[in-house]
């Protein structure tokens, strides 16, 4: 597995990308996130994130960040990865680019979250089967884009399935 760096949003943004992911459950694509699967951006992944980093992201200055939450991307051929696109502000480049700046040296890397190589997003839907793409799509298209704000940041550990909190509640 990995481990990844991620942004946390609003109240007000979790709750609608739940929203999303309820929708798409009703639909039958996927299933509404758990306690610890919650709506988040993920700016850095690396088979290792050594905990003696936690200090340096902690330190960053992330809140509060204006991001708009965009349009539906699909990820992948076979089984996509359903999306909603962040839209890539000044800002939100610059503190994916410091987070990479921190976690460069980890072990695995992986390169499209490397700065000029990351596409900003929140999942809606892993491993869509091809027949349920219209449904999917449909079931969540018709939103429009949705001003959010990233308060915070976390350490996810996929291994065993834990978060650590750096900035902000919860």
């Amino acid at each position: 597995m990995a481990q990844s760096v991620e942004l946390l949003v609003d109240p007000e943004t979790e709750a609608w990308v739940r929203g999303q992911w309820r929708a798409l459950a009703a639909a039958g694509v996927g299933r509404p996130g758990t306690a610890t699967h919650r709506p988040h951006i993920t700016v850095a992944v690396a088979a290792r994130i050594p905990s003696a980093l936690d200090p340096a992201l902690a330190g960053l200055d992330v809140a509060p960040l204006p991001v708009r939450i965009g349009g539906l991307l699909l990820f992948g051929a076979h089984h996509p990865i359903l999306v909603r696109a962040v839209v890539p502000s000044a800002g939100l480049l610059a503190l994916q680019r410091r987070v990479h700046d921190i976690v460069a040296e980890c072990p695995g890397l992986v390169e499209n979250t490397a700065p000029d190589s990351w596409t900003p997003h929140v999942t809606l839907a892993r491993r869509v089967a091809p027949e349920q793409l219209g449904a999917a799509v449909h079931a969540v298209a018709r939103e429009r884009d949705f001003p959010g704000t990233v308060v915070g940041i976390r350490r996810w550990d996929g291994d065993t399935r834990t978060e650590r909190i750096l900035i902000g509640g919860r």
